[in-house]
């Protein structure tokens, strides 16, 4: 039987730093302002970090690297690279390392500045052999074809792409950090210019600078740290293969694995859920993880997040900072539902705050729709 230490390990920093354009810092000096902060947050200091964890687009040795930016002599680095799913998988492996006393306080931390320093997506993927010969532009052709699969099998439209890209700006316009903020209209998506078809560039993520960082620790020392303390309830990871040339079924993701046993670990439902934060790198991850993960019936994503229904106001709040479609995309954006998920557990969105949140989903996708891993956070009263 799959064990977790539910509520035992609990965030208490959170933080994101350089949200957007931030000329002249490299991808660490990024991670380590965002490290500061989140530390800051929990009234902890540098040397009080005894693991850490992180992974950065430009350097495979990150763990190495951080720790000596920072300064700090952990017991233990991991440096595991599924894309933006890893920080995810960070956290099980925290939460662990905690429940068994061999650490006492995990830093996660993650920065890029991709926009800055090179102005395009930095993929660390390059497509397989299989499909080197149609020269799909990598990562946006292999998403293109799920949600081309999508449409065929289910009927879903490009309108419905669109109420999950106008969503997110919805969000974005409550959000003062986020990046892109002006108006944005279902016309203005069907309009957009067609890059990978059927995806167009509303349905395509953000190219920007950005990084973010969480910090935990045992929960019998985190009251001490945080007057609100994020718990992890569950956590959970499921990789399905590397290149999407290898999925048996476009339509269905290994969020299916990863959300129906954190939810099982945590002792929840998806009805239950008052808050969800999705790595929309395009807007077809949005509707198959819907789906994927119960909020609806496989097919019927589409028709779920149509009419508002998952912007201010609608019935289930997703990725109320704006998600990677509107708030920010620094190359691996998972970290940053984490902590979009604790400024909602903690009342502090402001006028994006979603009123009596209690449990949040926080899930992140690595690879090309291949790596897939969700956590339940709650607050205090959902112990």
């Amino acid at each position: 039987m799959e064990m977790f230490p539910r509520g035992r390990a609990a965030i208490v920093g959170a933080a994101t730093y350089g949200m957007g354009e931030s000329p002249g810092m490299t991808s660490m000096d990024l991670a380590g302002r965002a490290a500061i902060e989140a530390l800051k947050d929990a009234g902890l200091k540098l040397p009080d970090v005894d693991a850490l964890f992180v992974c950065t687009p430009d350097d495979a040795l990150s763990g190495l690297s951080a720790a000596e930016y920072l300064g700090i002599k952990p017991r233990f680095t991991e440096n595991n690279r599924t894309g933006g799913s890893a920080f995810h998988s960070h956290v099980i492996a925290a939460a662990l390392m905690l429940e068994a006393g061999y650490c006492d306080t995990a830093l996660i931390m993650y920065g890029s500045n991709q926009r800055t320093a090179s102005g395009g997506l930095m993929s660390m993927r390059k497509p397989s052999p299989y499909e080197k010969p149609y020269k799909p532009l990598t990562p946006l052709s292999s998403y293109a074809l799920a949600a081309a699969r999508h449409m065929h099998e289910y009927g879903t439209t490009r309108e419905h792409f669109a109420e999950v890209s106008v969503a997110a700006r919805n969000w974005a316009k409550l959000n003062p950090d986020a990046f892109a903020r002006g108006d944005l209209s279902i016309e203005d998506c069907l309009n957009s210019r067609m890059i990978s078809d059927p995806l167009a560039k509303t349905d395509c993520c953000l190219v920007t600078d950005g990084a973010a960082a969480v910090v935990l620790t045992r929960a019998d020392r985190a009251k001490d740290l945080h007057a609100q303390p994020v718990y992890v309830l569950g956590a959970a990871a499921a990789t399905w293969y590397s290149g999407v040339d290898q999925s048996r079924d476009l339509t269905v993701t290994a969020a299916k694995e990863s959300s129906a046993r954190a939810y099982e670990l945590a002792g929840v439902r998806p009805k239950d859920i008052d808050v969800v934060q999705l790595y929309d790198a395009f807007s077809i991850n949005t509707i198959l993880f819907l789906e994927d993960m119960g909020f609806c019936e496989k097919g019927e994503g589409g028709d779920f997040v149509s009419g508002g229904a998952i912007g201010p106001g609608g019935r289930l709040p997703v990725n109320t900072n704006g998600g990677g479609l509107s708030c920010c995309h620094p190359g691996m954006y998972g970290l940053f539902t984490m902590v979009e998920s604790c400024v909602q557990l903690r009342g502090m969105g402001g006028e994006r705050q979603v009123d009596g949140a209690r449990l949040a989903l926080a899930h992140a996708n690595g690879g090309t729709l291949s790596s897939q891993a969700t956590m339940i956070l709650g607050t205090e009263e959902t112990l």
